[in-house]
């Protein structure tokens, strides 16, 4: 299965296009988690003896789908980490919902406070204690003939469910995302939220790449 979300790949990184389910880090569940994975699997494929390093870039939720940038060297994650750190890694995001936003382009900032408790996030207008400033930026693609609609998301700030509280704050909750107001669920226990592409410099050679994750199922619902 690994090798078949394998999206990108060199010396010093790898992308997976992840799927709904899949984890990206361990958790209380006990999962194996997208790094175990893939170090099985290159550990396998390249027939090394020692052990294979594979460090995490950034996440994705795990009902989320898209790509996720893994590091293959030590080097490679603190230069990579620093970049998402300081915003030097563009994100953009597919999203479907079913009410249509109120203007066809926006910009989306508030205040998020995470319940840890609950595992979600709440939006406010003003900065509060613990309340951390998110920021993001919508464009309304295409709209389905079931009447769903395709926002890109370029994330500008990277908080606890930024893209779904805040879309849900304008009343547009994610297909699926029973958490923030969706009246149903997706069949497979997904949300319709997909990482599309990131663009960012490549820690060692510089050059600017661009990762695209397809998604089937989101481009045959827009025929895109």
């Amino acid at each position: 299965m690994i090798a078949d979300q394998i999206i990108y790949e060199d010396n010093h990184l790898l992308a997976i296009n992840k799927l709904p389910g899949q984890i990206t880090q361990g958790d209380k569940t006990g999962d194996p988690a997208l790094p175990d994975l893939v170090k099985a699997y290159i550990k396998e494929r390249d027939h090394k003896p020692g052990n294979v390093y594979c460090g995490v870039i950034h996440r994705l939720d795990r009902p989320v789908s898209g790509v996720v940038l893994l590091a293959k060297t030590g080097k490679a994650l603190s230069r990579m980490v620093e970049k998402v750190r300081t915003r030097d890694f563009e994100k953009h995001y597919w999203a479907v919902v079913k009410n249509a936003p109120p203007q066809e382009d926006g910009i989306l900032e508030n205040w998020l406070v995470k319940n840890e408790e609950r595992n979600k996030s709440y939006v406010f207008g003003t900065a509060r204690p613990n309340a951390k400033l998110a920021r993001l930026e919508y464009h309304l693609v295409a709209t389905s003939a079931g009447g769903y609609h395709l926002l890109d998301i370029n994330l500008h700030t990277g908080r606890h469910h930024q893209i779904r509280c805040q879309l849900a704050n304008i009343g547009c909750p994610i297909k699926g995302d029973l958490k923030y107001g969706a009246p149903r669920s997706n069949p497979d226990g997904s949300i319709s939220l997909h990482a599309h592409t990131i663009t960012f410099e490549h820690p060692v050679t510089h050059e600017v790449i661009t990762i695209t994750a397809p998604s089937p199922e989101i481009e045959n619902m827009f025929n895109i």
